[in-house]
C-alpha cells in the first residue's frame, strides 16, 4: 500500500472572481503534482468566494456545469485528483430547482467526478440566508486506495458526522473549511482529536485573510489517526502537503480499537 501524497492549498483567492480562482487552482495543480501529490485540497466555496452576498445565487452552477468541466480539464491535464468548493445549484429534476447548496466536489486525477457533497450543518446567519442545507451526512469516493470522504467546516464539529464516516469506512476525511476568528482553536485542538477518536485522517483546509465581514485564520492541517499533526498552515496563503498512509493507519488501528470497543447498545439516548 502506497502513501496518498495530498496537498492542501490554503488561499481565499479572490472573491467574486472565477476565471481568476481557477486560474490559481491550475497553478497549484501544477505544482501539487509536480511534487508528487497525487490529491490537491481546496478551501470551502473557493471557486466563488465566501462572502459574496447575494453573488452565491448569481454565481451558482449545477455539479456538472461549466467551472466544473474545467476543474476536470485541470485534474486530468496534471495528472492529479482534486477537491473544490462551489455553490451548487439544484439539479433541473429535483423537487426545489431554485435551492443553492454549499457544496465541495471530488474529481479524480482522469477528470472524471468521483463524489458530490453538500453542506448539512448551516453556520450562523450568513449561510442560513444564502443556502439550503443537504440530507447526506456520508459522501464518500475510492482514491489512492484509501476511502476518501467528504464534508465542511462545521460539519466536523458534531461528533456524530465523523463518526458515521469512521462507521463507514473513511479513511482520509477531507474538510474544506473557511474557519473564521475567534473559533481558531477547531484547527488547533479539534482536528487532532477528531482523527485520533475516529482512526483517520483528516485534512482540513482553510481559507485565509480578510473577506467582508471574516476574518478567516488559515491554519490548515493533516491529523493522523495517532492525533499528530503532519503538515500545518500558518496564517497566509500556502500550499502544504503531507502523506496519508494506510499502512500506519492499519497499524494505528489494531492499536487504537475504538470502533471495535463501542456499545452501540448504550447509546440510544443520543437520537
Amino acid at each position: 500500500m502506497t502513501s496518498l501524497h495530498t496537498a492542501l492549498l490554503q488561499s481565499s483567492g479572490r472573491p467574486g472572481d472565477v476565471a481568476h480562482n481557477l486560474r490559481i487552482l491550475d497553478d497549484a495543480a501544477r505544482t501539487a503534482a509536480a511534487t508528487g501529490a497525487g490529491l490537491l485540497a481546496c478551501p470551502e466555496l473557493f471557486l466563488t468566494g465566501y462572502a459574496i452576498g447575494d453573488g452565491v445565487h448569481r454565481l451558482a452552477e449545477p455539479a456538472d456545469g461549466d467551472s466544473a468541466r474545467a476543474i476536470a480539464e485541470i485534474a486530468a491535464t496534471h495528472g492529479i485528483a482534486v477537491l473544490y468548493g462551489y455553490p451548487e445549484r439544484a439539479g433541473r429534476d429535483e423537487p426545489d430547482s431554485a435551492a443553492v447548496y454549499n457544496s465541495a466536489q471530488l474529481i479524480g486525477p482522469g477528470g472524471e467526478q468521483l463524489a458530490n457533497y453538500r453542506k448539512t450543518h448551516l453556520f450562523g446567519c450568513f449561510e442560513q440566508e444564502w443556502f439550503t442545507p443537504g440530507e447526506q451526512a456520508v459522501v464518500q469516493a475510492d482514491l489512492g486506495g484509501l476511502r476518501i470522504g467528504v464534508m465542511i467546516c462545521y460539519d466536523v464539529e458534531f461528533p456524530e458526522n465523523v463518526r458515521a464516516h469512521a462507521l463507514a469506512g473513511t479513511d482520509l476525511l477531507l474538510v474544506p473549511t473557511a474557519q473564521m476568528h475567534p473559533f481558531q482553536f477547531v484547527a488547533e485542538s479539534v482536528i487532532p482529536v477528531r482523527a485520533f477518536e475516529n482512526q483517520m485522517y483528516v485534512a482540513y483546509v482553510n481559507r485565509v485573510g480578510a473577506e467582508g465581514e471574516f476574518e478567516f485564520v488559515g491554519l490548515s492541517c493533516l491529523a493522523g489517526p495517532d492525533g499528530v499533526v503532519r503538515t500545518r498552515a500558518g496564517r497566509t496563503e500556502q500550499l502544504v502537503r503531507a502523506e496519508a498512509d494506510p499502512a500506519f493507519l492499519k497499524e494505528s488501528r489494531v492499536a487504537n480499537p475504538y470502533l471495535h470497543d463501542r456499545r452501540p447498545e448504550l447509546y440510544g439516548p443520543l437520537t
